[in-house]
């Protein structure tokens, strides 16, 4: 039974290279949040119409598929040192203090308010290793009304992890997850799957492989996701061939890790044979441009790993990403895609300086941003298609502060790379979450 119909020009991205634009749309939504129907607007009157106000554009809300929930507090903070080192010094002592829970339900009620404000409708959260924090900070999602897939980070290698801050058995880490599991699905209001549990081994180098063995044994049993790091730098690469004798993809994949509901982060130093294994096991990977740029010393192949029909979307990576909005970070896969082809190193020939077909354009950052997270998840949203559920971002060009400007009788096309590339925190007026009002400035 229809809730509402929602009347707006609306714009969507359903594949890497198309965009569809509605210059007067109706969509009708269910009471469970399910679009029913779209269709261009022909004069009819439904019953609880809800029209958007004049200028404004609906647009699928943002899926973010890689944050580590309780780095927000550092974002922005010594990105100019090694991954090895930024993690010792700076990132272990701060999720170390997770074990509080009233500094956990702090932070994290400030960080899904501000990702909502910014227009990210899904989140796919690392949480620290604490249990009760986790339990806090799915709570929060659900309270808020994010779309939220909430991990427990697993790590209990003695000799890579502080002594502080680690499993204290892989035994212990594996029922802690499982603990995880059970919490998040027997919470009351949750029946519909808003908030799900993630499997997260931090990374290969964080986890002994009893760890790994036990987590994937989870995997398979549960049906869950699974988020961990794959080949992220030069040191996490190198360790993992140098413990495994293959990359990570292929340990992973060993390890029973690598599932139709697996995202992993970065992938940067992936090569033809990861790829196709990824693609083969229908696994994502969160592509995370920004916090690539100071962490990875490699860019991540992102036209190549399209072009290998590889599941993509698009992460922040707060806090090794310095900005929470997802536009930015598809603004910058962009900026990225162009400088691979292009090449860096003035030294070298024009020809000779970069990797050719490597470019992408706003409607695929967007489809990223938008599709690409939905497909990688295995969850119907990203999309203004009935059956997907009605995850949407009411943008206003005119808000005070504003950057974006269109004009009357822009193409889409141009109108997208705009959004794309000026819009901000700032133009999202209202955000929608399974068809609940989550946010409105």
């Amino acid at each position: 039974m229809t809730a509402f119909t929602l009347r707006a020009a609306a714009l969507h991205t359903p594949a890497p290279d198309r965009l569809e634009y509605w210059p007067d749309a109706l969509i009708a939504v269910d009471a469970a949040g399910t679009i029913e129907a779209v269709q261009p607007y022909g004069g009819e009157t439904p019953d609880n119409l809800v029209a958007l106000p004049p200028g404004q554009i609906l647009l699928p809300g943002l899926v973010d598929l890689h944050v580590h929930a309780p780095q927000w507090p550092q974002l922005g903070t010594a990105l100019d040192l090694p991954l090895e080192q930024w993690l010792l010094d700076f990132t272990f002592p701060l999720e170390s203090r997770y074990a509080d829970t009233g500094f956990a339900a702090e932070v994290y009620q400030s960080l899904v308010a501000a990702l909502l404000a910014n227009g990210t409708t899904t989140a796919l959260y690392f949480a620290s290793i604490h249990l009760p924090a986790t339990q806090i900070l799915a709570d929060i999602c659900l309270r808020l009304g994010q779309r939220a897939l909430v991990g427990r980070v697993a790590m209990d290698h003695p000799e890579l992890c502080p002594a502080y801050y680690r499993d204290a058995s892989a035994v212990e880490g594996e029922a802690d997850t499982r603990a995880l599991i059970d919490y998040v699905r027997a919470m009351p209001g949750n029946g519909a799957a808003l908030v799900r549990p993630v499997i997260t081994p931090r990374f290969i180098p964080a986890c002994t492989d009893d760890l790994l063995h036990r987590l994937g044994a989870l995997a398979a049993e549960t049906g869950c996701h699974v988020q961990t790091h794959v080949s992220e730098s030069d040191w996490e690469h190198g360790h993992v061939l140098g413990r495994c004798g293959c990359t990570d993809t292929h340990a992973l994949g060993g390890f029973g890790l690598l599932t139709r509901r697996t995202v992993l982060a970065h992938g940067n130093l992936l090569g033809d044979a990861d790829l196709a294994l990824i693609g083969a096991a229908q696994s994502g990977i969160a592509h995370c441009p920004l916090s690539n740029a100071y962490f990875a010393g490699a860019a991540f192949p992102l036209r190549r790993a399209l072009d290998q029909a590889v599941h993509v979307g698009l992460g922040t990576d707060i806090a090794g990403g310095a900005h929470p909005s997802l536009l930015d970070s598809a603004r910058m896969a962009i900026t990225v895609s162009r400088m691979l082809e292009s090449g860096t190193d003035a030294a070298l020939p024009h020809g000779q300086r970069g990797r050719a077909g490597s470019r992408i354009d706003a409607v695929t950052a967007f489809w990223l941003a938008t599709a690409g997270g939905g497909q990688a998840l295995d969850l119907p949203i990203g999309q203004f298609r009935p059956g997907y559920q009605f995850d949407a971002i009411a943008l206003d060009p005119s808000a005070p502060a504003s950057n974006l400007y269109l004009r009357a009788g822009d193409a889409p096309e141009r109108m997208l790379e705009r959004i794309v590339h000026t819009a901000s925190r700032a133009n999202i007026a209202r955000v929608w979450v399974a068809g609940r009002s989550v946010h409105q400035a």
